[in-house]
């Protein structure tokens, strides 16, 4: 009965020993770790899917802000987000002449704060459906829910939903989505 009992014990501790460590497990971005020591754009760099988003971050200027203190919200399109956009647009959006519509699309991406999935759940459930995020940019973001996904829903009606969500940083938290917002 004793070794019965101790054995139970046992297996019940190395049980949760191995759901905390993969509960702590860093996730993963385009097949990279992120890690919540670093700021959104140290793990936005190192994600293959992101290369898109950290160019023109960087042609934006804005690499010094998004590696502030914070706190972020930031929907981070992917390479694929951004190919859904007509032929030729990021090519332009990068060029210096066009830094300000970049940083108003950017800028559009990012919420101040730490908003989390859980959070952005019950807001859309606290206002019976939908919530609204005012963005850094100056315009609103909508936020609904369609079968268990998150969607964010730009003031022009394009539609994005949040792919991996809860990407802690040492500055924020990222969304990953699968479409370029546009205010």
């Amino acid at each position: 009965m004793k070794k019965t009992l101790l054995a139970s014990v046992v297996a019940a501790a190395l049980a949760i020993t191995a759901l905390s460590a993969s509960a702590q497990k860093n996730p993963m971005v385009g097949g990279a770790p992120m890690y919540p020591t670093k700021t959104v754009v140290e793990n936005a760099s190192t994600a293959p899917n992101l290369t898109t988003l950290v160019a023109a971050v960087k042609a934006g200027g804005l690499v010094e802000t998004l590696s502030g203190p914070g706190p972020f919200t930031v929907s981070a399109p992917t390479n694929d987000a951004f190919a859904k956009l007509p032929a030729g647009t990021v090519d332009n959006l990068v060029k210096p002449e066009n830094k300000d519509i970049l940083d108003k699309i950017l800028t559009y991406h990012v919420v101040a704060g730490k908003i989390s999935s859980k959070e952005l759940a019950r807001m859309i459930k606290k206002g019976k459906g939908k919530a609204t995020l005012k963005t850094v940019q100056g315009e609103d973001l909508t936020v609904t829910m369609s079968g268990g996904s998150i969607m964010l829903t730009d003031i022009k009606g394009g539609m994005s939903t949040i792919t991996t969500a809860d990407v802690f940083q040492s500055n924020g938290v990222a969304h990953v989505i699968d479409s370029v917002l546009m205010p």
